[in-house]
């Protein structure tokens, strides 16, 4: 876990997670990250990662939630990457998102690739289910999961460590400058996570080749509390 002793910037929490994760060629990875990062590889290959979930509770630090603008569903598609000190991180592709004020506060603050998406997510129990289908787009991408195990935290040294314990973020700004984020949270509890459906949609948004077929990890989790800093250019 990576602590820091200046005040984050964001409170939130992530909730009920599904870590899917394709493996991709290492040069088609590079392809899709700046100049400063180098794709990050467990035994010498390196993933792609879809992750359907809900965000609650988000506020910066100065002000409580606030209704409507604080809780809304997300859907990221990442890389995972290092700096050139060998920090360890996630380079997003793109993040979906169903609140339009979070999509422009993302992209205006961080720029960030969210974008704006009709979402919807129900659970009971341990079973979730999770669309998207972003603007502009005609494909709805639809997820279905369910764990049977007790969720605990990956042990180190894993693939499944290896691909949720992340606490940082990488960035681009319009200036061209690479800077970083560092997150604080607890080690994700994680379980297998049985697929009932998933989809390729979200490649093909983002212009990719869909996967050859269903993912080789998934994973799901109950979420952490999450305690998200400031950008700062990479040393």
């Amino acid at each position: 876990m990576t602590h820091s002793p200046q005040k984050p910037a964001l409170h939130q929490a992530w909730r009920d997670l599904c870590f899917l994760h394709w493996e991709m060629p290492v040069a088609a990875a590079q392809a899709l990250l700046p100049e400063g990062l180098a794709a990050d590889c467990f035994e010498g290959k390196t993933h792609i990662g879809l992750v359907p979930f809900a965000m609650r509770g988000i506020r910066p630090w100065w002000c409580p939630k606030l209704p409507h603008f604080s809780d809304f569903l997300e859907m990221n598609l990442r890389l995972y990457c290092r700096d050139q000190a060998g920090r360890a991180g996630v380079w997003f592709i793109s993040l979906d998102c169903d609140r339009a004020a979070a999509v422009w506060g993302a992209r205006g603050l961080w720029n960030l690739n969210y974008r704006h998406a009709r979402m919807d997510m129900r659970s009971s129990g341990n079973r979730h289910h999770f669309t998207c289908l972003r603007r502009g787009e005609k494909e709805q991408a639809r997820f279905a999961w369910q764990t049977d195990a007790v969720p605990a935290p990956a042990a180190p040294g894993t693939l499944e460590h290896f691909l949720v314990e992340r606490y940082r973020l990488f960035v681009q700004g319009r200036d061209g400058v690479l800077r970083c984020g560092e997150v604080r949270h607890a080690p994700y509890a994680v379980a297998p996570a049985r697929l009932d459906a998933w989809s390729a949609a979200p490649f093909g948004w983002n212009g990719l080749a869909a996967p050859p077929g269903p993912p080789v990890s998934a994973l799901a989790s109950p979420g952490v509390a999450v305690e998200v800093f400031a950008l700062k250019p990479v040393a």
